[in-house]
């Protein structure tokens, strides 16, 4: 198999739009344009546009591997007895170079820098033919998109194929590789660590030169300045600046406009459901800083599918995972997110498992009442609440520790989530093991505890990894392991073919061994 690299081109750039694109829709989804005929208007840049984002749709990442592998393959869930073995080298720690959801994560992401690539390859020319300064306005907004949804694409590759940054370290390390052409032909050789997140930054200084505060909005579909602020908090945090991170979660948590608020689930939005409910079955939120928008016709991957599997008959669930007893416990009666969260049935197996299952992303309500699509959500990549837990940790680690700060920062988070009270205090003595399990409570199968559990190494559990223990009904296989915190397989490996492509200078991981 030729490289990815080397090979990913825009093949399409006229997907479907997202929700109410109109300007960009004007030509037909399958339509194909030449490379040398490409995005030379105004309405091929909007077209380019919308094929990134739809690219951002695919299974492969916010809507399906992404998010879930992550979380699958750390101690949050077990598998269940007679599940359909889906992601189960994940979740047994049998991962490799072959596997097909690293292939599949590996090159959707390339894919989505490849065409941002193309994109800021063009735009000046486009720019230097537009008379009119609204459309130059507007081309500036659409490239402040594009270099974030670079970023993102980037950090992402780093934090699951990379080491935890070490800024002692980060120079000596492997990076990924950077492609910042889309004509050129570059070394597919891997960047320093350091050099990989420098890039990063250097994107993300881009975007927030050009992009406008005023389109920030909530639930938005589209990238905004505040998404690029959100990004650049999770990405100082995984670098250990503490102040960057600080300071740029506070850009989005001071907010001028104070756009973003924290959804209550002590408040009721109609008789059944609170506010906080209605982020999770609607897909709409006052803390959504970025979603990726779904339509019944133009959707990816279905995130509830392995936790429900309800849709097998219609009559009974068939989870392939269930939530770790030790996850479950760490809610207390009045927190709000449990019942949110999670809902107890007895499963459609031979064995009548009777346990909590998420019902998280049960599915968009008007998906499934339109169109009968189930276990369907729109990921939400950044949400509000995950600022507040980056800066409550940022406060606690840096330089001069301000625990009162993170103390206020978590308690306002869980404020808002508990029917009442939830006021807590941290120290230097717990503030992280109590920042790990706030963030288990609320960012559970978000994609986050693989990363988080890699970052922190041997700060966590006195540097004794994680260990599954079986519960009821669980996958004989997997079920008893110990994971050590310097794992080789918390980083994964990279993609066998592209070590193996001819002219490939890609190095291996310690787990492609």
């Amino acid at each position: 198999m030729k490289s990815i690299l080397y090979n990913i081109k825009l093949a399409v750039v006229t997907l479907m739009a997202l929700l109410s694109v109109t300007s960009c829709l004007d030509k037909e989804p399958s339509s194909a344009i030449p490379e040398d005929e490409a995005m030379k208007s105004f309405a091929d840049a909007e077209q380019t546009l919308t094929g990134i984002y739809a690219l951002l749709k695919s299974n492969a990442l916010f809507s399906g591997y992404l998010t879930l592998l992550p979380d699958i393959q750390a101690d949050l869930v077990y598998a269940v007895d007679g599940y359909t073995n889906t992601f189960g080298t994940f979740w047994q720690w049998d991962i490799r170079s072959t596997n097909a959801e690293i292939e599949s994560v590996y090159a959707a992401l390339y894919s989505v820098i490849s065409n941002c690539n193309f994109y800021l390859e063009r735009i000046d020319g486009v720019m230097a033919v537009q008379t009119d300064d609204e459309r130059i306005g507007v081309l500036e907004q659409y490239t402040g998109e594009v270099y974030t949804i670079r970023a993102l694409a980037y950090s992402e590759l780093l934090k699951n194929f990379c080491k935890a940054y070490d800024p002692a370290t980060a120079e000596q390390e492997l990076g990924v590789v950077l492609r910042k052409k889309y004509s050129e032909k570059e070394p597919a050789r891997r960047a320093s660590l350091k050099d990989s997140y420098d890039f990063v930054l250097e994107d993300l200084a881009a975007a927030e030169d050009i992009l406008d505060e005023d389109n920030d909005a909530y639930s938005s579909a589209f990238i905004t300045k505040s998404v690029a602020y959100a990004l650049h908090a999770r990405v100082a945090l995984n670098m250990q600046d503490w102040d960057a991170a600080i300071e740029y979660s506070s850009k989005v948590i001071d907010h001028k406009n104070r756009e973003y608020s924290l959804s209550s689930a002590n408040t009721a939005y109609t008789s059944s459901m609170t506010y906080f409910d209605y982020m999770w079955q609607y897909d709409l939120a006052t803390e959504i800083i970025w979603r990726v928008g779904f339509t019944t016709t133009s959707y990816g991957g279905a995130l509830g599918q392995h936790f429900l599997n309800f849709n097998n008959d219609y009559t009974y669930y068939y989870p392939d995972y269930v939530p770790a007893q030790w996850v479950l416990n760490l809610y207390a009666a009045s927190d709000m997110r449990y019942s949110s969260y999670f809902a107890e049935f007895t499963s459609g197996y031979d064995h009548n498992l009777t346990w909590p299952l998420l019902v998280k992303y049960y599915g968009n309500q008007d998906f499934i009442s339109s169109a009968l699509i189930y276990h369907v959500s729109m990921p939400k990549p950044f949400r509000l609440a995950e600022q507040y837990l980056i800066r409550a940790e940022a406060y606690c680690r840096c330089a001069t520790p301000n625990f009162s700060a993170a103390s206020k920062d978590l308690s306002t988070l869980r404020e808002s989530r508990f029917a009442s009270g939830g006021s807590i205090s941290v120290n230097e003595g717990n503030y992280l093991q109590t920042i790990s399990d706030e963030r288990v409570r609320e960012l559970f199968m978000e994609g986050f505890r693989l990363n988080d559990l890699k970052r922190w190494g041997t700060l966590y559990n006195n540097g004794e990894g994680f260990t599954r223990t079986p519960q009821s009904n669980s996958l004989e296989e997997g079920s008893s392991l110990h994971i050590a915190a310097d794992n080789p397989l918390f980083v994964w490996p990279i993609p066998q073919h592209e070590i193996e492509a001819p002219g490939s200078e890609v190095q291996p991981n310690e787990s492609n061994k």
